[in-house]
């Protein structure tokens, strides 16, 4: 019945203002949900590999504003779900891969300072993923998920292939697009896009094209985009286990929990070892209370 009321009144749920009764107030400046690059474009069957409650749930996040306050308490307000419910549900989403609570060490007007972060992710992560977003290394995880499924053919190579569906005049051989392949390989890193390079391997092109791969590669060349300007030094940032709030490693919170919170054993740190000497003393004290055993007191 949750789940049936909650769908009926979604359309103006996410319609809603941040200031409306039916959404979340926005958290304190700098805080509140916070969206990871590179997801996905919104589909209908984006959560549809969830349970009805965690589903319903999720959209409704996901539709949220940036910034808004998606804590258990602020969501309790709207959703018909109780605390422990949607305490639940966003549990569930951290092991799905769609949420993850932590901090960021970020510069204000008074200086540095860390801030509560709540990463909300409509396209679900692994664990591989998330450890690389918090390093500010995204190039890595997007490798790591890519090297299941490697491509035949490189996406330049695929664009230099498709040229002559654009321009029929500049239609390349397959030994035209190896040839001319590394020339693009600057375009990608400068920050181009395949539409940029067939914008400039295309417009402007004269009346007949008696040569198109040495067309090709002049432009390839000449039109070189300018070198782009070094990203900022991504910002610190350390996760917090959900249950007991406890920071650590990422590789430490699988799903989101420390060891602890999942249940595993505590590792017992080992006793202090004695020095050699300690131990000749310790020794030597026992042989002498074996060879001369203390006297009793007559009474």
């Amino acid at each position: 019945m949750a789940e049936t009321q909650l769908s009926a009144a979604a359309p103006e749920t996410h319609a809603a203002s941040p200031a409306s009764p039916t959404s979340p107030p926005m958290a304190a400046p700098g805080y509140g949900k916070r969206s990871t690059p590179g997801q996905k474009a919104r589909r209908d069957d984006d959560f549809a590999h969830l349970p009805p409650r965690e589903a319903a749930v999720a959209a409704f996040i996901d539709r949220l504003p940036e910034g808004t306050d998606i804590s258990v308490k602020a969501l309790a307000k709207v959703l018909p779900y109780g605390q422990c419910a949607l305490r639940t549900a966003l549990r569930r989403l951290q092991v799905a891969g769609h949420l993850r609570r932590g901090r960021e060490h970020l510069a204000g007007p008074d200086g540095m300072r860390w801030v509560t972060r709540t990463w909300f992710s409509r396209t679900a992560r692994g664990n591989d993923w998330w450890a690389a977003f918090i390093s500010g290394d995204l190039a890595t995880a997007d490798a790591r998920v890519n090297t299941s499924h490697p491509p035949t053919r490189s996406r330049a190579f695929i664009l230099l292939a498709a040229l002559g569906r654009s321009a029929p005049m500049m239609s390349l051989s397959a030994a035209d697009c190896a040839a001319l392949e590394p020339l693009t390989t600057p375009w990608f890193e400068r920050g181009a896009t395949e539409r940029d390079i067939l914008r400039a391997l295309t417009s402007g092109l004269p009346a007949e094209v008696h040569h198109p791969a040495g067309i090709a590669r002049a432009r390839l060349t000449s039109k070189l985009p300018p070198e782009r300007i070094r990203a900022p030094r991504p910002p610190l940032r350390v996760l917090e286990c959900a249950k007991c709030g406890a920071p650590g490693r990422p590789e430490a919170l699988t799903d989101g929990e420390c060891g602890p919170c999942r249940g595993e054993p505590v590792p017992v740190s080992p006793a202090s070892r004695l020095s050699p000497t300690q131990v000749r003393a310790r020794v030597a004290e026992a042989r002498a209370a074996a060879t001369h055993p203390p006297e009793r007191t007559r009474t």
